[in-house]
């Protein structure tokens, strides 16, 4: 009687189970070593097992001969979270990866830029292949914050100013964390060929301007972006580091305006995600807008609580910053977590002035240029090296301090040194002439002193404008009329920001007449140190 019983309870069971999988579709393929890189599973090409597959929210592992079964619905992304070792190939033309499948049935709802074409019925096999590829424990990615291109003009500006110089990179990838085009997302496909000049494959994690903002539903505001660079979140391996690309841009539907947020579907997303991650390894974190500012980041705090090596980077704000995120802030360990908002490459949106080789000098808000940066990874930890295009790579400061000084006054004179990547744990210090001893300067937060004389530069062309042709210079219209007008040589900047990268000291009393040298040395939380000099007249 009791074996009958549990007969029937197995049965009652199994009529459940495949009653669920047959109202289920399932996206079932293979993920195999393409071993002559034809991306057609040739017979001799074997399975791969225990690679990754996701839906955007569920992850199963391949079997022991590379198959997978995942659920799917009209709205999803099937993706390979590319393992150690092995290589996805890169759509030809762009150098993006292709390790994913979109489907969507129906395509994507009619909006000002297209999005994903039809896909059609699910096919009967979705096949993810891979190849071999060594990848060495210690490795260089490039990172960009915002490109934020509108136009074709700005796509050559990024060419001549920032990828001409890449162009034998040793990077093993690169990064651009968001905002790669501003609003116009038909800017996609020529910023995406004018990229893959640098031949290295390249990420782009989308940003709120990369957004279709007359999209009817959430699940469509990506889809313009998703034609030319697949998933707006997702995970990859490299070397010894685990990579989670994150989208935390809300949308809100029919609007411009956005929150910071990652979303119910993104968090389990990424809970699954580290269920696959050895703690010992190196999480790396890289979103558009800081891990600060978006509503669910105590959740994701406590998804990283077991993870003692971390890194975050992001984008978005225009100007550079380190956050140290303690438990007075969420975090769920002793060490505080690096946050790092990077620069941007296109600094104040290609704003500025043009130089002699006519592209904007863009300065950001607070005063640093327009940056990029080389990330070097070794085992679970990492260093970060700043770079201004077309500058030799120790130029990692600016010193202001007044040009010639009274005798009597140089006590009084202060000097400022922007340290574009400084940060809390940077260490600053100067010294005059061939003196042995080094003065620490201070640390403090203000608005720029340089960028206020840029900004004054600005203004005083703007009202000697305004005088000759009867207009008026705080006029909002006339300002917007003239920078059409002169677009080759008046680009707007922003307002300036505080910024805590300055540091400060006054010179000494009594320093006698003539030429001086003053020399300013940085070290920053890495261990690298850089020096620069200014010279200044005592009269």
């Amino acid at each position: 009687m009791k074996f009958r019983y549990c007969a029937h309870a197995l049965q009652l069971a199994l009529f459940v189970v495949l009653n669920v999988l047959a109202q289920a579709e399932n996206a079932v393929g293979v993920v195999y070593n393409d071993a002559n890189a034809n991306g057609i599973r040739d017979a001799s090409e074997k399975g791969i097992a225990g690679v990754l597959v996701s839906n955007g929210v569920d992850i199963v592992a391949t079997d022991k001969t590379g198959n997978y079964a995942i659920t799917v619905t009209d709205e999803t992304n099937v993706f390979v979270i590319k393992p150690k070792g092995w290589m996805t190939p890169l759509r030809p033309g762009t150098n993006v990866p292709s390790f994913y499948y979109i489907h969507k049935p129906k395509g994507t709802p009619a909006m000002k830029y297209a999005g994903v074409d039809p896909t059609g019925a699910l096919p009967a096999s979705i096949d993810f292949p891979l190849r071999k590829q060594r990848e060495p424990n210690r490795f260089r990615v490039l990172c960009f914050g915002d490109t934020q291109t509108r136009n074709v003009e700005e796509v050559q500006f990024l060419a001549h100013d920032v990828l001409e110089e890449l162009q034998d990179t040793d990077a093993k990838f690169g990064i651009t964390l968001g905002d790669n085009v501003f609003n116009d997302l038909s800017v996609f496909e020529p910023l995406i060929e004018t990229m893959s000049s640098i031949k290295i494959p390249w990420r782009y994690v989308p940003g709120n301007h990369d957004h279709n903002h007359d999209a009817p539903t959430q699940a469509s505001t990506d889809d313009s972006m998703e034609r030319f660079i697949g998933p707006a979140y997702y995970s990859f391996n490299y070397g010894a580091v685990h990579f989670v690309v994150l989208d935390d841009i809300r949308q809100q539907i029919g609007k411009e305006d956005y929150s910071g947020g990652l979303g119910e579907q993104q968090m389990t997303f990424v809970k699954n995600d580290l269920a696959h991650v050895d703690p010992k390894q190196l999480v790396v974190l890289l979103m558009h807008i800081p891990i600060t500012e978006i509503k669910d980041q105590r959740d994701l705090y406590a998804l990283l609580k077991d993870f003692p090596h971390t890194f975050s980077l992001s984008a978005h704000t225009h100007v550079q910053w380190h956050k140290f995120v303690g438990k007075e802030s969420g975090w769920m360990q002793d060490t505080p977590h690096h946050h790092l908002n990077m620069g941007t490459a296109c600094g104040s949106w290609w704003g500025g002035n043009f130089d002699e080789v006519g592209i904007p000098t863009t300065e950001m808000a607070d005063g640093g240029p327009n940056n990029y940066a080389y990330i070097a990874f070794e085992g679970n930890t990492y260093e970060v090296e700043f770079k201004i295009p077309r500058r030799p790579a120790d130029y990692q400061m600016n010193i202001w301090m007044p040009e010639r000084i009274a005798a009597a006054d140089t006590a009084k004179a202060t000097v400022v040194a922007n340290v574009f990547a400084g940060s809390s744990k940077s260490r600053v210090a100067m010294r005059l002439d061939d003196a042995k001893d080094w003065t620490p300067m201070t640390q403090y937060t203000d608005k720029d002193p340089y960028y206020l004389q840029m900004l004054a530069r600005q203004d005083a062309f703007m009202a000697k404008l305004a005088e000759l042709t009867g207009g008026k210079a705080d006029d909002k219209d006339f300002q917007r009329k003239a920078r059409q007008d002169f677009a080759a040589s008046l680009r707007g900047m922003p307002k300036p920001d505080d910024t805590d990268h300055l540091w400060k000291a006054n010179l000494p009393a009594g320093l006698a007449s003539g030429a001086h040298t003053l020399t300013v040395e940085t070290t920053d939380m890495f261990g690298r140190t850089y020096r620069a000099k200014r010279v200044f007249v005592v009269n």
